[in-house]
């Protein structure tokens, strides 16, 4: 591709060598450089690509973008072009490479402490279920047409993202559904196009810390980026930060929420419980008037219902194809109903920090359960407080916990369960420890009771445990499978 064309929108300095000519492949690994490649030298944590410069020239890099000074022979014939900033630059270059393919489709971002995973499933489901073909970028994987691919982080590397969209636009999506993460915003990975529809779900304090965000502050602004990123905005105005959030937008504000000012809002919320099946029915009122149920429980389904109403609105979607679509949508691991009893209510979710298990339990006590049982363990490498936390909040909220093994990864297992007893000894609650998670969760299957909800919680999508560095199979549901066959029910099962 020619340079200047794939630099056309950026500021830039030429540094050293010609402009003239095109370039072969677009790099930023430097164990990845090729012949007449351009290599951008990002600044990452553990390495800077300033530091192999010199290196990749010597292996034929036609073109060298950096934001740092380097040192390369001129004999080489290495052209370098200067940016402000490189990951920036890697966004816009990254778009310019694969065609601008954004632009052939719509883009939907959803940012937000809580719901981003089911929110944008279930926007995927009910576009689908009205005709569109969708892609999805997120926390749990990829799909691209009929492939799905893990995801490693919740926002992939502009470079990924592009590549992504490219895949969608030739696949013939209409609309790409993505998860937007405030790490995306500040690394610059979703710059290089526009957002058709920037969401905002809430905002509680999270992801702050030395790899993160330095406090609260610079998350919170890293999500308000999105609002002078996208063409229309639409956010919860439920929540106490959605003014900060949107405080300097360049685009059309709608909101949504519980509050009857919102342009869309939810109202008269009731539960529905049937045997193994928990849910919500509400009222639609403002921009659409309906009334729709869901196969989940509590508030913040609600919430990423509404929230995912409110962008299918923008598509046309009748009150009639959203009914059909949420009473077939499921997310993998968030609120995942596994129906094993008629007797008892089997949930798998991702809850793994105090904060979510508080929200999820907190909600499933609304069913009034006979009991409310609550399994959960904690990542090993991690820190000590996230377990007297979780520890304290299931000893307060459950009728039983059952305490086991996650992701122990170097630390030993019972050390973990032993830091997570110190937090629910500071309560009254009633503990079982059962170190090996299949037979934790035989323990908790076995020991139902008429009435229970009993929850899996911390590992949701995950199928693998990570036990001193290496990642074993491990899904929850195959575990679920193998106990009801080992006990005669396999013919009960059902994943919802």
């Amino acid at each position: 591709m020619e340079l200047r064309k794939l630099l056309e929108k950026l500021e830039y300095e030429c540094r050293m060598g010609k402009m003239e000519g095109s370039v072969d492949a677009l790099v930023y690994d430097s164990r990845k450089v090729t012949q007449g490649c351009l290599f951008v030298c990002i600044s990452g944590a553990k390495a800077d690509g300033h530091d192999f410069a010199k290196e990749a020239a010597e292996k034929g890099a036609r073109v060298l973008v950096v934001e740092k000074d380097v040192e390369v022979p001129k004999e080489l014939g290495t052209t370098i072009i200067k940016v402000a900033d490189t990951r920036y630059a890697l966004a816009f270059l990254s778009a310019a490479w694969f065609g601008n393919p954004a632009q052939q489709m719509k883009v939907i971002g959803i940012t937000g402490t809580k719901g981003k995973t089911t929110t944008s499933y279930l926007v995927k489901a009910i576009l689908e279920n009205a005709g569109y073909k969708v892609g999805l970028i997120g926390t749990i994987e990829v799909i691209i047409g009929t492939k799905r691919l893990h995801s490693l982080n919740t926002t992939p590397e502009s470079y990924l993202i592009q590549e992504y969209f490219r895949q969608m636009a030739d696949d013939g999506c209409d609309v790409v559904v993505m998860e937007a993460s405030s790490q995306g915003f500040k690394l610059h990975r979703t710059q290089g196009f526009i957002f058709d529809l920037g969401i905002f779900t809430n905002l509680e304090p999270d992801h702050i810390g030395q790899d993160e965000h330095a406090d609260f502050e610079e998350y919170l602004e890293c999500k308000a980026l999105l609002f002078r990123q996208c063409r229309v905005g639409i956010v919860n105005r439920d929540d106490s930060h959605w003014r900060e959030v949107t405080k300097n937008h360049t685009c059309m504000i709608e909101t949504y929420g519980f509050d009857e000012e919102a342009d869309l809002s939810a109202q008269n919320l009731s539960l529905i419980k049937r045997p193994g099946e928990l849910g919500i029915l509400f009222d639609v009122k403002g921009l659409m008037d309906f009334t729709v149920e869901v196969i989940n429980p509590g508030r913040f389904s609600a919430y990423n219902a509404l929230t995912a109403i409110a962008v299918c609105r923008h598509f046309g979607v009748e009150a009639e194809a959203i009914r059909k679509a949420f009473m077939e949508a499921r997310v993998k691991g968030r609120i995942e109903m596994v129906k094993v009893s008629d007797e008892f209510t089997l949930i798998i979710d991702y809850a793994h920090n105090a904060m979510s298990l508080e929200s999820l339990l907190s909600t499933l006590k609304e069913y009034e359960p006979n009991r409310l049982v609550c399994l959960f363990g904690c990542g090993g490498n991690r820190s000590k407080m996230r377990r007297y936390e979780m520890g304290e909040v299931s000893g307060r909220l459950a009728d039983l916990t059952i305490i086991t093994s996650d992701n122990p990864r170097f630390e030993k297992p019972q050390d973990i369960i032993n830091d997570i007893k110190i937090g629910i000894e500071r309560t009254d609650g009633k503990y079982v420890e059962v170190c090996d998670r299949k037979e934790a969760i035989a323990y908790a299957i076995d020991h139902g009771e008429p009435g229970d909800i009993i929850v899996l919680a911390g590992k949701g999508h995950e199928d693998y445990q990570e036990i001193e560095g290496i990642k074993y199979p491990m899904d929850e549901r195959d575990l679920i499978r193998d106990i009801l066959k080992e006990r005669g029910w396999k013919e009960n099962m059902q994943t919802s």
